[in-house]
């Protein structure tokens, strides 16, 4: 298995909660890139978006996932945006090994709307809004996504599928 392990994909693709339930399995530690964002800034990610901006919040993304090393055995969560800026995904896929955790917008449409306010994002917009969104930020950011080392179909597969994938 080639650690640092990294899971990408849109927001409300299941990178924090199958990643916790990844790294028990694996018995390794499990680190949320957004949470350690909070607590090394110690403020939230939504304080960080107003007072610093995006650009801001994206470049401490990047020194944080710089400092995880080649073998660091760790299951880390990014962000949805993470891996499309400052060639991030390049480092990513240069030190460890990236799945991509796979969903239909539906399915991201129907998670999203339980805790859009978490989200800096997308914490004001409609449903018809958010739906839009969805649809336009996972195009853009799909070709990013897919250039992970595992595609995952976090809709339709079980996490043991995934770890059978790692054992590669």
């Amino acid at each position: 298995m080639n650690y640092p392990i990294f899971l990408i994909g849109f927001m409300a693709s299941g990178k924090t909660s199958k990643g916790k339930k990844l790294a028990r399995k694996l018995n390794v530690p499990f680190i949320d890139l957004d949470q350690e964002v909070e607590r090394q800034e110690e403020q939230s990610i939504s304080t960080i978006f107003d007072t610093q901006g995006e650009e801001y919040f994206r470049k401490l993304e990047a020194k944080i996932i710089r400092s995880y090393s080649k073998d660091l055995e760790v299951v880390v969560a990014l962000g949805g945006g993470t891996p499309c800026f400052h060639n991030n995904l390049r480092y990513i896929n240069d030190v460890g090994t990236s799945v991509y955790m796979k969903r239909s917008e539906s399915r991201i449409l129907g998670r999203l709307r339980e805790n859009k306010q978490k989200r800096p994002l997308i914490a004001n917009l409609n449903d018809e809004e958010l739906k839009v969104f969805i649809h336009t930020t996972m195009n853009t950011r799909t070709p990013y996504y897919e250039q992970a080392n595992i595609v995952f179909d976090a809709d339709n597969k079980q996490l043991s599928e995934l770890i059978d994938k790692l054992k590669f």
